[in-house]
């Protein structure tokens, strides 16, 4: 009874412990909890100071951090970002993104990866950084299309639509807001998008100067903002005030712009929620007041809406802002400032490549400072033909691809179960092509190994037969290609590169000795044709020319190198040399061996000097040929197939070779061979 007493005892007492425990690890949790949810409510209070938002997202930041990367972790680092963009911060929030896009793709969370890449693409839409903007805005399309989540399609749709709009593809802008409200047609809770898409609308008219149907779609999009509940953080009414204010102003209606302008700037909380559209109300209410000559406080609000812009880091805000104070100055004959700030206009267009601001900057600075007005204009009307070009193409590729992709939904009816299969059999496919594959290379390899040593033996017999002009015997079929490869590359090839050469020296002249040179070197290359046909029609045999006159032959290889090339070519035949009982397989060889060396020199050794030299020693020819040029590593264990020749060549005269060869300081090429009698 006394030992069950203390088994009891020590059960109770570890029950005790562990309750304890998981008390401790649960109150710990609620207070990381609750800190993180003051945290992210702080950092998203608008009345608090910029710094102090900051300090709470960060700290926000390093709680999140420490958690696992599971589906409440990631969406606390989108609430991060959410508070980083909302106070400005876009490289920490940049940063922020990409983490989760990266937590995301290891546990394949298409949701999240999908949000992610939309994030990214506010932030380089808010860079102006078009082209990436627009990949990351496709990405995301992609991923909520194939999920069917209609609500975050037809965002994205209106994301990108509005990046197109800015880049000058109208067209594509509005069937992408079409496509937007196809997607939410039935959706109850898509006033936000609704609202959007007839903002974009309505700025896609006013710039093909439809004004009457851009201010009726800006009602429209009004009309949303009363009738559904949109969230108040957006500021929907003060965006479609000041669309409509520009509008009147554009139609020169000022005083209507101006009302409009003060009825957006009017709206509660505007500057602690959306201070990127308070900035730009201030700009165009100080600019509605200047067009109507009321001068009162222009100049300040001017500047503030400026200084607000640039502590946002919106550079295409800052960019309307300068340009409107030229305006302003240029007004005023203060035409130093004017230039200032268009100068300033255009350098941040520029940086920024968005063409259309660079437009309107050259346009300008062509009132304003006439005495360079000629260079503005024809840069301007350079630019301008580029710009309708670049828009003419991305208009015709977006409806390329909107009537392909109509096509493929018409033609396949069950698209996903398809793709799979022809997935699974590609796969298959591929697994066979790459085993098969590997079979080959393996057999090719042997072949080859197999060729090169049977090429020693027959080498030399093979010559023979060309030089009695005997009937080709077939050795094989792999050893015939791997001959007739080295005879184009050795006899064909470098006559080619010499003639093209020349050609290219003359493309500048057109004189009559010019064209008298042209027609010498077509005449080659009908030479060069007449070889190939030979070559083709009678592999058996070499030309009669070379084994019967060595040395015309060589000479006149030598003539045409100092022809095509200005390196000076200093030459050396012994004349002791008795070439008629010299071997043909010999002096094939030996030629072959001299046209090679000379292409390579002409190619990569940048030489001012060859020399060659043919010298009889006792029973043997020593060939020398050196040159002042780049030189190369001897060492190097992958040689080119010239230099792979030439040995194979110095072989089958059973002679021996010595290259000596050190970078800028030349190469020397020794080949001793016995002189093989007929």
């Amino acid at each position: 009874m006394k030992k069950d007493y203390r088994f009891y005892l020590t059960l109770i007492t570890l029950i005790i412990c562990f309750g304890c425990s998981n008390k401790d690890n649960f109150e710990s949790q609620t207070t990381i909890h609750d800190s993180l949810k003051t945290y992210f409510s702080s950092a998203n209070d608008f009345n608090l100071p910029k710094k102090e938002r900051l300090a709470y997202t960060k700290k926000a930041l390093s709680i999140v951090s420490e958690q696992e990367n599971d589906s409440i972790g990631r969406v606390n680092l989108f609430k991060v970002a959410n508070r980083f963009y909302n106070i400005g911060e876009f490289n920490d929030y940049s940063h922020t993104v990409r983490v989760i896009l990266q937590q995301s793709a290891k546990v394949m969370d298409t949701t999240s990866m999908a949000k992610a890449y939309n994030y990214l693409g506010d932030y380089y839409d808010s860079q102006s950084k078009i082209d990436s903007a627009f990949q990351f805005y496709y990405k995301a399309e992609k991923l909520y299309n194939e999920k069917g989540d209609k609500i975050n399609l037809g965002r994205t749709l209106i994301s990108k639509s509005s990046l197109l709009f800015r880049s000058g593809d109208f067209l594509a802008s509005e069937q992408s807001v079409i496509k937007a409200l196809r997607a939410v047609n039935d959706e109850k809770s898509a006033g936000n998008i609704r609202f959007e898409a007839n903002n974009v609308l309505s700025l896609i008219h006013h710039e093909l100067g439809d004004y009457e149907t851009a201010i009726l779609y800006n009602k429209k999009a009004l009309a949303i903002t009363e009738s559904e509940v949109l969230h108040e953080e957006f500021q929907s009414k003060a965006t479609i005030y000041n669309n409509l204010g520009f509008l009147y102003l554009t139609i020169k209606n000022y005083p209507a712009g101006k009302d409009y302008f003060e009825k957006g700037l009017a709206q509660e909380n505007l500057k602690i929620q959306k201070p990127a559209l308070y900035a730009m109300l201030v700009d165009n209410f100080a600019y509605s007041k200047f067009l109507l000559k009321d001068d009162k406080d222009v100049l300040d609000l001017f500047y503030k809406s400026l200084k607000m812009r640039e502590d946002l880091d919106l550079k295409s805000g800052v960019f309307v802002n300068k340009v409107h104070l030229a305006e302003y100055f240029a007004a005023k004959k203060d035409s130093a400032k004017a230039v200032k700030y268009l100068k300033e206009a255009l350098a941040l267009a520029r940086s920024t490549k968005v063409s259309r601001d660079i437009l309107a900057a050259l346009k300008e600075l062509a009132i304003v400072e006439p005495e360079n007005a000629t260079a503005y204009n024809t840069e301007y009307i350079h630019l301008n033909e580029e710009l309708q070009k670049a828009e003419r193409k991305m208009g015709d590729k977006f409806t390329r691809i909107e009537y392909e992709t109509d096509q493929l939904k018409n033609e396949y009816s069950d698209l996903e179960t398809q793709n799979r299969n022809l997935v699974y059999l590609f796969v298959f496919i591929l697994f066979v092509a790459f085993l098969f594959y590997i079979i080959q290379a393996q057999k090719t390899k042997n072949k080859e190994l197999e060729y090169k040593h049977q090429q020693q033996i027959s080498n030399e017999e093979i010559y023979n037969l060309m030089i009695s002009q005997q009937s080709t015997i077939e050795i094989n079929r792999v050893e015939e290609k791997k001959r007739v490869a080295q005879e184009l590359h050795d006899g064909v090839l470098g006559r080619i590169f010499g003639v093209r050469m020349n050609l290219d020296s003359l493309n500048g002249f057109n004189d009559d000795m010019a064209v008298q040179q042209r027609n010498s070197y077509l005449s080659e290359l009908k030479n060069i044709e007449q070889d190939i046909r030979e070559i083709s029609h009678d592999l058996s045999k070499e030309k009669s020319e070379l084994i019967n006159n060595f040395v015309a032959i060589i000479e006149n290889l030598f003539e045409e190198q100092r022809k095509t090339y200005r390196t000076i070519l200093t030459t050396t035949i012994d004349s002791a040399i008795k070439w008629e009982t010299v071997a043909n397989s010999v002096k094939i060889n030996f030629y072959r061996i001299v046209q090679e060396s000379l292409q390579n020199i002409n190619k990569y050794a940048f030489a001012d000097a060859i020399n060659i030299k043919f010298i009889k020693e006792n029973d043997h020819i020593v060939l020398t040929i050196s040159d002042d040029g780049v030189g190369f590593d001897t060492k190097a264990k992958s040689k080119g197939i010239g230099l792979q020749n030439i040995y194979s060549r110095t072989k089958d005269c059973n002679g021996k070779i010595v290259i000596e060869s050190n970078r800028k300081q030349g190469t020397i090429i020794i080949i001793t061979a016995p002189i093989e009698k007929i």
